[in-house]
């Protein structure tokens, strides 16, 4: 199993500069790369320049970045500066976002999510092999100045077109608060859609995974908050309600809080959909995600009552 580590996953009530502070952490532990995810807070290219310049060594990856808010050209050029900045490989993650987000936050309509996806990836996929001295994009007379940013190209997906869309031009897929179960259902999925699509190989599979290692009462309580917000989500309110949670679920459906949601949720939630234990649980349950055909775990520590994740990042360093 590979390991990387996400700086900055979702929003909550951390410290603005917290990710920053994992960053660090993830670098100086030897992890081989780390995620600067984009929200209401961060800029993900400039999160990812910030990294390189406080690390020593850390690939990086932007996003995942909404399809719905940056186009194209845009995405792979931001992935080219951050390369030419920090002078790492820099990779560049797709993602359809929510409608609170696309709509609430930045104002433009998220209309067909999933032929948006399709659209971008193809496009960004070119942009970002494109060499020094071609047209920055076909038939114009701007030239390309910067090299390739070097890093992969990843599509976050879930639905059967978002899946499509990663087996025909993703280097990696991306999960997001994933079961085993649902793991290996997504993989039979990816691993059909890459036969379909004709390609050699498949793209590899990575989910970010919300973890804590013998977690104190505030890394448990952010944690299941980063599950609050999905139940009420299709294909995850059923796993809740199978899994007897049914009571925060309905909560969930008359518009509570987070903060409400979190408290509804009883603590062994957060080990459905994330390694949450003490360290041979957590190793435990990471060979299960092996084992239902994951490649790589992309881990997002816990920093509330573990500032930059340090125990936890500790705990699960690679060998």
């Amino acid at each position: 199993m590979d390991y990387s580590v996400v700086a900055v996953a979702r929003e909550d009530d951390s410290a603005v500069e917290e990710p920053l502070r994992v960053a660090v952490v993830a670098d100086r532990l030897g992890y081989r790369e780390v995620w600067a995810g984009e929200g209401p807070t961060w800029d993900s290219f400039v999160l990812a320049t910030a990294i390189g310049r406080a690390t020593e060594r850390v690939a990086l990856t932007a996003g995942p970045v909404a399809v719905s808010v940056r186009e194209p050209f845009g995405i792979a050029r931001g992935a080219a500066s951050v390369a030419a900045v920090t002078g790492r490989p820099v990779g560049v993650a797709l993602g359809t976002s929510s409608k609170r987000v696309v709509e609430g936050v930045h104002g433009v309509p998220r209309v067909r999510p999933a032929a948006a996806m399709e659209v971008s990836a193809a496009a960004v996929r070119g942009f970002l092999h494109g060499e020094p001295g071609e047209p920055v994009v076909p038939g114009s007379s701007f030239r390309r100045r910067l090299e390739p940013p070097g890093g992969p190209l990843t599509v976050a997906a879930f639905g059967d077109r978002a899946i499509a869309t990663a087996a025909a031009h993703a280097d990696r897929m991306l999960l997001d608060l994933v079961s085993p179960e649902q793991v290996r259902m997504l993989r039979a999925k990816l691993d059909a859609a890459v036969e379909r699509a004709g390609r050699s190989s498949p793209p590899t599979l990575a989910a970010w995974l919300p973890a804590a290692v013998d977690p104190g009462p505030a890394s448990l309580t952010q944690v299941l908050g980063s599950i609050a917000g999905y139940l009420t989500v299709p294909g995850y309110s059923d796993m809740f309600e199978a899994a007897g949670f049914g009571e925060a679920v309905e909560l969930a459906r008359t518009g509570a809080d987070a903060a409400t949601l979190a408290r509804a949720l009883p603590a062994e939630a957060a080990g459905m959909v994330g390694l949450v234990g003490d360290r041979d649980a957590v190793r435990a349950r990471a060979e299960e995600y092996a084992a239902a055909g994951l490649d790589e775990i992309a881990l997002v520590p816990a920093t509330a009552g573990d500032p930059g994740g340090e125990r936890t990042l500790t705990a699960l360093r690679p060998a």
